[in-house]
């Protein structure tokens, strides 16, 4: 059994020397050799994920309005975003509904929409005040007009999920989407050989009391 304690490799990072690897190059290098010999050779395995799931979704910072406003509410194509944060922040979570057109289209659908480049329309409320006087907000935007557009996953590190389909001959509606009747597509969630839970699946690394960090 090789032994490496957190001393060791920070030893090794001291001087210059560590060998880092990432969770796709570990895969490989366990294939060439063995679990053994690759625990000789590498010693910090980097496990970055990022898998959609429910959770997703997109901070978006829209710039200021001329008046400015301080959104108390705010929808994308129809689909309202949360605003309690600063004036013109919002997160637009994946599995938001349309007040208009429901399980038909949401928050998933508008990143989507961002990403492709299509003009999203923005219908926003606020309470104004004197700083921020502007009570209503109507335009169009694409993604190149925000100030920034960064997807995040809250959950991924920790996170597994089985695959769903649907055997039977109806289709299915689900809040992650809809599932075609006689198994005509799957939905899934996960970061692959990413995940470090799925990496370690009877626990034998990771368990209560084990000191290791997980950032999700």
């Amino acid at each position: 059994m090789v032994k490496k304690s957190i001393h060791d490799i920070n030893r090794k990072i001291e001087e210059g020397n560590v060998r880092v690897v990432t969770a796709e190059e570990m895969v490989d290098i366990v294939k060439v050799t063995s679990v053994s010999e690759a625990t000789k050779e590498v010693d910090v395995v980097t496990t970055g994920t990022f898998g959609a799931m429910c959770s997703s979704g997109a901070w978006l910072n829209f710039g200021h309005s001329d008046p400015p406003i301080k959104m108390k509410k705010v929808w994308l194509n129809d689909v309202e975003a949360y605003t309690g944060v600063a004036a013109i922040d919002a997160y637009i979570g994946a599995t938001q509904l349309s007040d208009s057109m429901g399980i038909e289209y949401g928050g998933a659908h508008v990143i989507e929409d961002l990403i492709r480049g299509k003009s999203v329309d923005v219908h926003a409320t606020s309470y104004g005040t004197d700083c921020y006087p502007r009570k209503m907000l109507n335009t169009t935007l694409t993604i190149d007009d925000l100030n920034q557009a960064i997807m995040q996953n809250p959950r991924n590190a920790y996170q597994k999920y089985n695959v769903a389909t649907n055997s039977s001959n109806t289709t299915l509606k689900t809040y992650m989407g809809i599932l075609l009747p006689n198994n005509g597509n799957v939905t899934y969630s996960g970061a692959g050989v990413l995940s470090p839970l799925s990496n370690d699946p009877n626990y034998e690394t990771i368990g209560t009391g084990t000191r290791i960090l997980l950032g999700g």
